[in-house]
């Protein structure tokens, strides 16, 4: 089974060396084509573009930023160039209604459209650890979960198209009202004279924290936010999503929405890119 990974950010990057090290014909395909090096070094086949990727693969996975990313992408570039029966794996962090529709017009083309919401960072991706919930048709996620378990520890399937994405909102939810909040948790107590360090090690010492938070802690502590391991901007846009999916299911989610206000405060003073623990220096500011 030939194999493309298209998107070589830190996920896809470390997804992409997994599958190399799993013994895959793999080729690869990145808008920044000197983050491809190492996958090349390694035994890659480098695409010039998406269409390169697609054209010859029967499995392509993609890890992009958003929707309009996955239109650009896969939809303009790559589709005509899908012959039938390819499978996409689409990892991307997009709303349900968008990976319902998605699937649809893959379809229309003779596609098969296996969604996945993936749990983890980059280098749980890289050692095939992370947790996986797939969503589409069920004969379609069987055929290619040899593919699937060489990235994750653990498959999990959820249903129809939309079930993963919602699957991953609801985690990244999570993740990111815990994030703010362990920001403001430490602007509050250094605004009034704790030390910085020995605050956030009491927090990620006791009960109160997750093996998340205390990652997002790390960033806290020493301040050091980049390579980042989730992008504030992409944070503030999956919490974005689920407020919407929210709101168009009558659903309020106020916690969550002044969360991405906090988040957008990050991109706004141009760090949107570093990890979404900078939020820290953003409440510390305020």
């Amino acid at each position: 089974m030939r194999l493309a990974v298209v998107g070589l950010g830190a996920m896809g990057a470390g997804m992409a060396r997994r599958l190399l090290e799993s013994g895959f014909p793999l080729t690869v395909h990145n808008r920044t084509a000197a983050k491809a090096d190492p996958l090349r070094q390694a035994g890659a086949r480098w695409a010039p573009q998406p269409r390169d990727a697609a054209r010859d693969s029967d499995v392509v996975l993609l890890s992009l930023a958003d929707e309009s990313a996955v239109e650009q992408t896969l939809f303009e570039r790559m589709v005509p160039a899908l012959k039938p029966g390819t499978i996409v794996v689409d990892t991307t962090t997009v709303s349900a209604a968008y990976a319902a529709e998605a699937a649809e017009r893959l379809s229309a083309h003779g596609v098969r459209r296996v969604e996945l919401c993936l749990i983890g960072n980059p280098a749980m991706a890289a050692q095939g650890q992370l947790r996986l919930f797939a969503a589409g048709d069920q004969r379609d996620v069987a055929e290619v979960e040899h593919v699937l378990t060489a990235i994750g520890g653990e498959l999990r399937y959820l249903g129809p198209p939309g079930m993963a994405c919602t699957m991953k909102l609801a985690f990244n939810l999570l993740l990111g009202v815990q994030t703010v909040a362990l920001a403001e948790a430490v602007a509050l107590g250094v605004r009034a004279g704790l030390d910085r360090t020995m605050l956030i090690n009491a927090i990620t010492g006791s009960a109160f924290c997750s093996p998340a938070l205390a990652f997002r802690a790390t960033f806290m502590r020493d301040g050091i936010y980049e390579p980042a391991a989730f992008r504030a901007r992409l944070m503030a846009k999956d919490l974005r999503l689920a407020v919407a999916d929210a709101d168009a299911g009558g659903l309020d989610l106020p916690v969550c929405s002044r969360a991405v206000e906090r988040l957008d405060e990050v991109v706004a003073a141009g760090r949107g890119d570093e990890d979404s623990a900078v939020v820290v220096e953003t409440a510390m500011a305020s």
